[in-house]
């Protein structure tokens, strides 16, 4: 039956960036799949938490902070270590620094570039490795972004660095589909999130927004637990070095 291609049960996923929002959204559709969770944050996600042992999965909750690479092996180790392997990771932290781009500072620059770029690389390679030596494949889904595909305003280092996730998941895959890995992105359009609530205040810029969106509303963070459970699964075992742009239409206005 087609429908088991896209069951996950006994499958481990870390999740980073989960605490609220679009990762606490693909957590749960991961974990409504069968997975465990593996979640990386820089703050306790008390209500993920919840909402992942609701479903009656296991949660792992590991500290850390993906601005830097130091923590990156111990996030492995700890994650084998509780669950004995990896099957999915999901490369969702990220963050964002809105200034116009004459006067965008470096510190600003670097501190997107690190989290959203560099951390997803370095994840990425380090979960391959666990993935090689298990010897069964696995998958990597990186969040992109409507800025992989467009230019954006007042956002320079976060437009960089969506492209560059793009970019180097096509990289990825071109390099790693030998070993049954599959790498892959979602691109989210414009979601009700923590890092859009600066537009969502500004009645003109929301009214601009929506007027673009054929779906006539922002997206939601159980928007994109289906894709994200679809690109993990055995059901997307031939989708390789692809962005999927989940965005109410956005991009075919």
């Amino acid at each position: 039956m087609i429908l088991n291609n896209f069951d996950l049960q006994g499958k481990v996923a870390i999740v980073t960036g989960c605490d609220t929002g679009l990762g606490q959204g693909m957590a749960l559709g991961l974990a409504q799949a069968g997975c465990d969770i593996v979640g990386v944050n820089i703050v306790e996600p008390t209500e993920t938490i919840e909402k992942i042992k609701a479903t009656g999965r296991d949660f792992l909750d590991i500290r850390a902070n993906l601005m830097k690479t130091d923590d990156i092996a111990g996030i492995i180790d700890q994650a084998v270590s509780k669950f004995g392997k990896i099957d999915i990771l999901v490369n969702n932290a990220g963050i964002i620094r809105r200034n116009d781009a004459i006067d965008f500072s470096e510190q600003d620059w670097d501190d997107v570039m690190n989290i959203n770029i560099k951390s997803v690389f370095f994840m990425s390679q380090a979960v391959a490795k666990q993935f090689i030596s298990q010897g069964n494949g696995g998958k990597i889904i990186n969040i992109a972004s409507m800025l992989s595909f467009q230019g954006g305003i007042r956002v320079p280092s976060y437009t960089a660095s969506k492209s560059g996730v793009m970019g180097v998941t096509r990289l990825m895959a071109n390099e790693w589909a030998k070993h049954g890995i599959n790498v892959n992105a979602i691109a989210p359009g414009y979601m009700a999130t923590n890092n859009t609530a600066q537009l969502r205040a500004d009645e003109q810029r929301n009214a601009e927004i929506l007027e673009r969106i054929p779906a006539d509303r922002w997206g939601e963070p159980a928007d994109l637990a289906g894709p994200c459970v679809f690109l993990a699964s055995d059901a997307a075992s031939y989708v390789n070095g692809y962005t999927l742009a989940v965005d109410g239409g956005w991009l075919a206005r």
